[in-house]
């Protein structure tokens, strides 16, 4: 008896010590680990390849989000023919996963629609040009059109009480420098 209780004391100690330690050995792993594999690097990296890819300049908001952010990666997405080739810019934050704003760009010929059904505002940014405020699949999104490319500034729903879409008006007149 004694030694039965000594077994299942051992096993239960030694399945205690293996759960502990591949839970420890299992954590996801850091973004700045994740991102770089699924073709992300640093925003001035992407940015470059964007703009010799269209042979064209590029010009960022200036202005973020008010709204902490950890890291900040870019990325030149370059499929087959222009049509779909777009570039983004991911900030996120490893300590609120609510904390997630999103740039994409791409030519105003390859734009993506926008459908009315999803539109709540429209706004005329300081060079007179309008913007639309829409709600996409957990995304408030400000899409505008400048020097030839639909900018789309995304932010996760979650923040909207921090994030208004003044405040997108507000990073998108940004790149007025």
């Amino acid at each position: 008896m004694t030694r039965t209780i000594s077994l299942f004391l051992l096993s239960f100690c030694l399945l205690f010590l293996l759960t502990v330690f591949a839970t420890a050995n299992n954590k996801p792993s850091p973004y700045e680990v994740i991102y770089p594999e699924i073709g992300y690097k640093t925003v001035e990296e992407a940015s470059k390849d964007f703009e010799q890819h269209f042979k064209q300049r590029l010009k960022l908001p200036l202005r973020v989000p008010p709204i902490s952010f950890t890291h900040h990666f870019g990325r030149f997405n370059d499929l087959e023919g222009d049509t779909n080739d777009s570039f983004e810019v991911e900030f996120i934050s490893d300590l609120s996963s609510e904390n997630h704003y999103k740039i994409d760009v791409r030519p105003i010929k390859y734009g993506i629609p926008k459908r009315e059904k999803y539109v709540l505002k429209t706004f005329e940014l300081n060079n007179g040009n309008e913007a639309t405020y829409m709600t996409i699949s957990g995304f408030n999104v400000l899409v505008f059109e400048r020097e030839n490319w639909q900018y789309m500034l995304s932010v996760d729903k979650r923040v909207s009480d921090k994030v208004t879409p003044e405040n997108l008006v507000e990073i998108a007149n940004s790149i007025d420098y």
